[in-house]
């Protein structure tokens, strides 16, 4: 399982992982397994911890009012999922993430990822490439909800995250982009006759 991460770290970083560096990893990270359907976080509980999926999909989602779901953020094999807020502030969050496949992650409390920030170069590096893309990506879709038509929305979508396309049914995907099913079903027909 770990193994899984040491590849993930390579891309971040030239110089291999030293063995006390991958045995401090290893000390830092829990393997974790979650069934479909189960909670790694509900909203109104403070997130204890950040995972790395190395296995599975979830999804990251707040409930309204009325009980409609909102998806917040989607994820793979390879990609991240937790609270951020919730972690770095200590405050509950106001997101539920479950698996939506059955799933097997990594996590990581925020005091051992400050301390692997000091002490692995590879780690520090990925952190701050993982924040930039982050920003980048969330001001992408602020940018693209409040200014784009759904055929747009849904076009980017496809292009940035195919795999998400593949994993997850067209009613989180609709939600995702801030559409509903239907019109997400119509732009996919119209694309499709075009």
């Amino acid at each position: 399982m770990y193994e899984a991460f040491f590849e993930y770290l390579k891309k971040f970083s030239s110089d291999p992982l030293s063995d006390v560096e991958k045995e401090l990893l290893s000390k830092a990270f829990i393997p974790f397994k979650l069934r479909k359907k189960q909670f790694l976080l509900q909203a109104g509980d403070q997130s204890k911890f950040i995972g790395f999926i190395i296995s599975g999909s979830m999804r990251m989602y707040s409930v309204d009012d009325k009980g409609a779901e909102h998806i917040i953020r989607l994820g793979v094999e390879g990609w991240w999922m937790g609270d951020r807020e919730s972690w770095a502030m200590n405050t509950p969050s106001n997101y539920n993430i479950d698996a939506w496949e059955n799933s097997e992650l990594l996590l990581v409390s925020r005091e051992n990822t400050l301390e692997l920030i000091k002490t692995i170069p590879a780690f520090c590096e990925m952190m701050r490439q993982l924040d930039e893309r982050n920003m980048i990506a969330n001001h992408r879709r602020l940018t693209s909800s409040i200014s784009s038509p759904a055929e747009k929305r849904y076009t980017d979508f496809t292009d940035r995250y195919p795999e998400l396309v593949e994993r997850f049914p067209q009613h989180l995907i609709a939600s995702y982009i801030g559409v509903n099913k239907d019109t997400l079903s119509r732009v996919k027909r119209q694309r499709f006759q075009k």
